[in-house]
């Protein structure tokens, strides 16, 4: 009997994560929790506790004979597994977030898709620089009359959120908000523009292109007024044309479709 080929399209899927905010992911899904805020944190702690128990369990066995891990495998539940078994919790509870949130964003359009979109950094903004300060530790720095080697830690320090242009093919442009301690697989800022990704963004306000600068950052003078979240939702008309969307990047990752 010959099996019929399913000739529907398939949904895509997320096959590869290359950023996830993963507090904000947190602080979304206790949002939508609503009402089932109690409800939810007990069976959220009692989850973690129990997986927490079969992951040191899992680890310890696994790692026993290692000599830094200072405990055997009949030790169950507990137990110190040491920052190799620490990190393991730690990721296997970062993917339960991470499931969460994909099941809950599944059917909240508050949560905006965004694909097909060529990512830039202006080239006088900050993103601009932090592409390039992580390769000025092998630059002489003695003819400077700055730090090179230390103006990565300076960026790291001075900024969280880094701000990329997303550009569609018809010229609309957005702005993407990146958490510079989010991204995943030791991927970086530098990488969005070279892959075909998927991003999940919460629109949060507007801004003036130019006010990406580095100049604009660091100046006191406010020569715009911006657009407030509150605003969008309410439906107040913007007087500047020139204005780009906002959005908080939760995630980017990569699907397939088959």
């Amino acid at each position: 009997m010959t099996r019929a080929k399913n000739t529907s399209k398939a949904k895509p899927s997320l096959i590869k994560v290359v950023y996830f905010d993963e507090e904000s992911a947190s602080d979304y899904l206790d949002i939508s929790a609503g009402g089932r805020e109690a409800s939810t944190s007990e069976e959220v702690k009692e989850r973690t506790k129990n997986m927490q128990a079969r992951v040191e369990t899992s680890v310890a066995a696994k790692l026993s004979w290692l000599p830094f891990i200072g405990a055997s495998a009949e030790t169950g539940a507990g137990i110190d597994v040491s920052s190799a078994g620490r990190s393991l919790l730690n990721k296997t509870l970062s993917n339960t977030i991470l499931t969460d949130y994909l099941v809950q964003v599944a059917k909240d359009d508050r949560i905006v898709r965004m694909q097909d979109l060529t990512m830039t950094a202006p080239t006088d903004s900050m993103a601009y620089a932090k592409m390039f300060t992580p390769y000025m530790v092998i630059a002489k720095t003695e003819d400077q009359g700055v730090d090179l080697a230390r103006l990565d830690e300076a960026l790291a320090s001075a900024k969280g959120y880094y701000e990329l242009l997303g550009s569609n093919k018809n010229g609309s442009k957005r702005v993407l908000r990146f958490n510079i301690k989010a991204f995943r697989n030791n991927y970086g800022l530098t990488d969005l523009g070279r892959m075909r990704l998927v991003f999940h963004g919460v629109l949060v306000g507007q801004t003036l292109e130019r006010s990406l600068g580095i100049e604009a950052e660091m100046s006191s003078e406010v020569k715009d007024k911006p657009v407030t979240a509150t605003e969008l939702v309410d439906g107040k008309p913007s007087e500047n044309k020139d204005l780009l969307d906002v959005y908080d990047v939760v995630l980017a990752g990569v699907e397939y479709v088959g």
